[in-house]
């Protein structure tokens, strides 16, 4: 394989065009097409497919892609490397996989141990859809997947569930209001309106039967699958939000709401799913003990 051909194939699917390609790498844009086509010619399959005015990766251009990324990934590392100091550890790839139903701030937590190891490790980190994530888990191009929910029972992906804890939720509310909220908790959420989880993730499932258990009918205005923008939009005054408890003081000093009530019997857990049975990468078994010695220490359930 001609690596320059890969070279240019990666730049035009990373910054998506030829042109742009072609100027990052101070060519013409005949030239990237050439390359591109020999490339295409030494795998004897499409790389790229036109939808309208844009270029489009075929089955194949998605899997050469993948390696393209880990191919030059390793080539800025070496340089890098090789510039450092004699003597200096290589840092140990951790390669996470985060579920989008997690929450920035809980995933910030679970990661930071790993940057701040004496073993140094250099943190690659995929937020995705829970499928996908699990996907390139089989294949091993991950390390782990951080999750809100246990392996799916229909998945066919031969993996392990390492639970790390869980947290009771708190409903968040701007100061105005929650003024205008005269019910105490829980009651106050009937007819309040209420940015909600996506009602197909695993707390928005458990919201609805918390919800139905309690004879609660707030006012869904909102669905999310990101758990940053209900409360970015809930401290602005646009609804109540959730958030899980261990992030309790980080939530009211961040963003001034006033917290309105905990529902100790909603508990949302997080998980960390491995190909392995017993955890051997030092920088998952980093993350998962500090998570569970630290973060989610008092959080047993």
């Amino acid at each position: 394989m001609n690596y320059k051909h890969l070279q240019y194939f990666w730049a035009v699917a990373r910054l998506g065009g030829v042109v742009k390609a072609s100027e990052h790498l101070h060519v013409t844009p005949q030239t990237v097409s050439g390359q591109i086509q020999l490339l295409e010619e030494h795998f004897g399959r499409p790389l790229f497919q036109k939808k309208g005015r844009k270029l489009e990766l075929t089955e194949t251009g998605q899997l050469a892609f993948g390696y393209a990324k880990d191919i030059f990934s390793l080539g800025e590392e070496l340089d890098q490397v090789v510039r450092q100091p004699r003597g200096t550890p290589r840092p140990l790839e951790l390669r996470v996989g985060v579920a989008d139903a997690v929450p920035k701030p809980v995933a910030c937590l679970v990661l930071e141990p790993a940057l701040q190891h004496r073993q140094p490790f250099k943190v690659i980190c995929r937020e995705w859809k829970l499928d996908s994530l699990l996907a390139e888990l089989a294949v091993h191009r991950l390390d782990l997947v951080l999750s809100d929910r246990p392996l799916p029972a229909d998945m066919s992906v031969q993996a392990f569930n390492h639970r790390l804890g869980g947290s009771s939720v708190g409903f968040y509310a701007s100061k105005d209001l929650a003024a205008r909220l005269k019910k105490g908790f829980p009651a106050c959420l009937d007819g309040a309106p209420l940015l909600a989880p996506a009602s197909d993730s695993a707390l928005g499932m458990r919201l609805g039967q918390w919800l139905g258990a309690h004879k609660l009918k707030p006012h869904i205005v909102g669905e999310f699958d990101d758990n940053a923008l209900p409360m970015a939009l809930g401290h602005l005054g646009n609804g109540v939000f959730m958030a899980p408890m261990v992030l309790d003081a980080t939530i009211r000093a961040q963003y001034g709401v006033k917290r309105l009530g905990e529902a100790t019997d909603l508990i949302e857990s997080y998980y960390v799913i491995t190909v392995e049975r017993r955890i051997k990468h030092p920088g998952v078994a980093a993350i998962t003990q500090a998570a569970r010695d630290g973060l989610f220490a008092d959080w047993k359930q």
